[in-house]
């Protein structure tokens, strides 16, 4: 096993994971380009779609961002109506986010393109290092100070 308190294994270790989250957003960034959209717009689409329903402060700690950075993505996603703002039941003052049939529509495209990637490398890899790569992921996931607990 390579040195993981080495320079040179670190390196790799980090060139590996541009070069991979490079391919991993390859063709999302395409797809929402061609709408006009970014990274920023996906990762929203992609929280609401998993789970609908969900709060502005919910969304908020998903993606670790102020309310201001979110304000102008989720705004043109609600112009183009691909997302939709409802009122809880509960609380009228609470919106609640939800996807409508065309920000479903592009939500699924995106996610089919990226997990036929990920099902590549998966078996090209092998079910060790696909449990090994899930850990480190997690891991680092984790160590982000605002990441939401449960979900």
């Amino acid at each position: 096993m390579s040195d993981l308190k080495s320079t040179a294994t670190q390196q790799i270790a980090m060139e590996a994971f541009f070069f991979g989250y490079q391919a991993f957003t390859a063709k999302a960034d395409e797809i929402l380009a061609r709408r006009g959209l970014s990274r920023v717009h996906h990762r929203i689409l992609f929280f609401i779609a998993k789970y609908p329903g969900l709060s502005m402060k919910e969304l908020l700690a998903y993606l670790g961002v102020s309310k201001q950075a979110l304000n102008t993505p989720l705004r043109q996603l609600l112009e183009m109506n691909m997302v939709e703002s409802l009122t809880a039941e509960a609380d009228k003052r609470k919106r609640l986010l939800g996807l409508t049939a065309e920000g479903e529509k592009l939500e699924k495209s995106l996610r089919r393109e990226q997990a036929k990637l990920l099902q590549r490398a998966f078996s090209e890899a092998g079910e060790t290092a696909v449990s090994g790569w899930l850990h480190v992921n997690q891991a680092l996931g984790h160590s982000r100070h605002n990441a939401p607990s449960g979900g």
